[in-house]
């Protein structure tokens, strides 16, 4: 079951979000999330006693973006190993409840697999279960650590391509600590240059039809103390025509194996974009999200979510609501096609940055001989 508390103590974080947490308080270990969906109005915390919580939470956007989802997933787990429920079923569910990401199952079957492991060889659940919450432990450290590595090797590349340094970034959905076990992928890259004196403006596509941009990465920008601008996504290509976008940074939720990107819908359009403006559309995640089991972009399932989500919109407090909770802006009856991912080719794409370099030209070859040498230091 999961838990909503209001949090109070909204300035209580300096730096960082706390986004997840593993807790033991005496009822039971418990898998502590902050609810996104109640962001930036509230900071709430939803906390989950049981992997179905967490599957509803994830399919709820509840917790959210790539390398988190490999992170939560992970965390499920070792919640379902520790309180002695059923891991395989727990790792089936969770696995599945978000079809795009790839994260999810990497995370889920890491976890997974060090119980398995320690179960073979010692026969004891409680120490198997002990392994699975290590596997998430580590996987939650080396995202943190990873952060770290691709803001570094992504504001490089930024400097490279880009003369004056005072770089203005446009970025989709959301890609911050949200997202992450750190300080996130291609937001980190703007807040590393915004830190260092070289972001001269951030500008965030609102991302519908949730407003991840608007909801959360406007709220990380302003905690933040960046430069930045919301601006609606089908206004992107006037910003383009008035020269003011140096660099397109987004994440991703999925890279197949020749190079193709899935990442929030609406990311297919501004590369578009970026190739007829010739600015850089730069890609930024994890090893992790390079999936090399899907061939291409057209083998990526790209989920579908509800139609309400575009016919409607949140209610406030009282309202007249809908079939989806909101307030109806389309007729009675309207179909919506709402798919949450687009793919965008690698031909299209500058580069992608990773924790372990920079792939540039975007080629099957070279995101292979990436993933060698990311298993390779593993190793």
């Amino acid at each position: 079951m999961a838990d909503q508390q209001a949090r109070t103590d909204v300035d209580r974080r300096q730096t960082g979000i706390p986004v997840i947490r593993w807790e033991e308080p005496p009822e039971g270990p418990v898998l502590v999330l902050l609810d996104q969906t109640r962001l930036p109005a509230e900071e709430v915390e939803l906390v989950c006693t049981d992997a179905p919580a967490l599957v509803e939470a994830i399919r709820s956007l509840a917790v959210r973006g790539a390398p988190l989802l490999g992170i939560a997933g992970a965390y499920g787990v070792a919640l379902a190993a520790v309180r002695g429920f059923d891991v395989a079923e727990a790792a089936r569910g969770l696995a599945g409840a978000r079809p795009t990401a790839v994260n999810l199952s990497v995370g889920v079957h890491r976890a997974q697999a060090a119980y398995q492991g320690a179960l073979a060889k010692t026969g004891d659940a409680a120490e198997a279960a002990a392994a699975a919450l290590a596997a998430a432990r580590a996987l939650h450290r080396e995202d943190a650590e990873a952060s770290a590595r691709m803001a570094a090797h992504g504001l490089a590349l930024l400097d490279e391509l880009l003369s004056g340094g005072g770089h203005r970034i446009l970025t989709h959905c959301n890609s911050g600590s949200l997202v992450s076990g750190g300080e996130g992928t291609a937001f980190a890259v703007a807040l590393k240059a915004h830190r260092e004196g070289r972001l001269r403006r951030l500008w965030v596509d609102e991302t519908r039809p949730l407003l991840q941009g608007a909801r959360l990465t406007a709220y990380e920008a302003a905690r933040s103390g960046m430069a930045y601008t919301l601006l609606t996504d089908n206004a992107a290509g006037s910003l383009f025509a008035a020269g003011e976008v140096d660099a397109v940074v987004i994440g991703a939720d999925r890279i197949a194996a020749d190079g193709s990107v899935a990442n929030k819908v609406g990311s297919y359009p501004l590369a578009v974009l970026a190739r007829y403006h010739h600015v850089p559309f730069i890609v930024v995640a994890p090893v992790t999200t390079v999936d090399a089991d899907t061939p291409d972009g057209a083998s990526i399932e790209v989920e579908q979510r509800p139609g309400f989500e575009v016919t409607e919109v949140t209610a406030p407090q009282g309202a007249a609501t809908g079939a989806g909770g909101g307030i109806p802006v389309a007729p009675l009856g309207t179909q919506a096609y709402n798919p949450a991912f687009d793919v965008t080719p690698p031909e299209l794409v500058t580069a992608i940055v990773t924790e372990e370099g920079v792939v540039s030209p975007v080629t099957a070859e070279a995101l292979q001989e990436l993933c060698a040498r990311s298993r390779q230091v593993a190793i």
